[in-house]
């Protein structure tokens, strides 16, 4: 139900965390990789899904271990309770965070498409993992084309008032100030702006690098 508010989540003075034997850095000495999160943000209709989707496909024929947790895919499911109203949508992108945190525990690479439309969103998404783990991409697109793409017809709605607290309309979207990478879908397509944030991932994080014979952060 639209607006409703999420479930607050209670912590029992009764619940300790449980040490195990298994960390993350022996998960990924088995599956040869440095887990970490790339967060793809943007106005819908910039195309993160689009290119979320095709970058696993090509992460994983470097011989990668990786998951997508794709915003639209996510309220089928985990997040299938929540609404749209403004604290829904800011639990929502909680929930992905804190999901995206166990899969870099579990020793994957993660990718993120979510509107995440707020910094204070994102900022404490990457406080959930540790540093050279968490690489925010803008996928940039101006309003007006995303609005002329609009390939679920949700521009449309929002514009005749059936869809309130629609980001760039009528709620605000904070674009990243100083994200790891930025790809302008207006300039390129979806294969040229995978081919970069590859090239940029290759060049600027461990993502390369094999932690079989050295000990990956824990």
């Amino acid at each position: 139900m639209p607006g409703k508010s999420p479930i607050k989540p209670t912590r029992s003075a009764n619940v300790s965390w449980q040490a195990t034997g298994t960390g993350k850095a022996e998960r990924a000495r088995n599956l040869g990789q440095w887990p970490m999160v790339l967060w793809l943000t943007g106005l819908s209709g910039a195309g993160k899904s689009t290119i979320a989707d095709r970058l696993e496909q090509e992460i994983q024929r470097l011989g990668k271990h990786t998951y997508l947790l794709d915003g639209d895919n996510l309220r089928h499911g985990l997040n299938s309770d929540l609404g749209f109203g403004l604290e829904d949508r800011a639990e929502n992108v909680r929930r992905a965070a804190e999901t995206a945190k166990l899969m870099v525990d579990a020793g994957l690479i993660v990718i993120v498409a979510l509107i995440s439309p707020l910094r204070a969103q994102r900022d404490a998404a990457r406080a959930l993992v540790a540093e050279r783990e968490f690489f925010e991409i803008f996928v940039d697109a101006p309003l007006e084309v995303c609005e002329a793409r609009d390939p679920k017809g949700l521009y449309a709605k929002a514009r005749r008032g059936e869809l309130p607290d629609f980001t760039g309309i009528d709620s605000p979207y904070e674009a990243p100030r100083e994200p790891e990478l930025r790809v302008d879908t207006d300039r390129l397509s979806v294969d040229e702006a995978v081919a970069e944030i590859l090239a940029w991932l290759r060049a600027h994080t461990p993502m390369a690098e094999n932690p079989k014979g050295s000990a990956a952060k824990a």
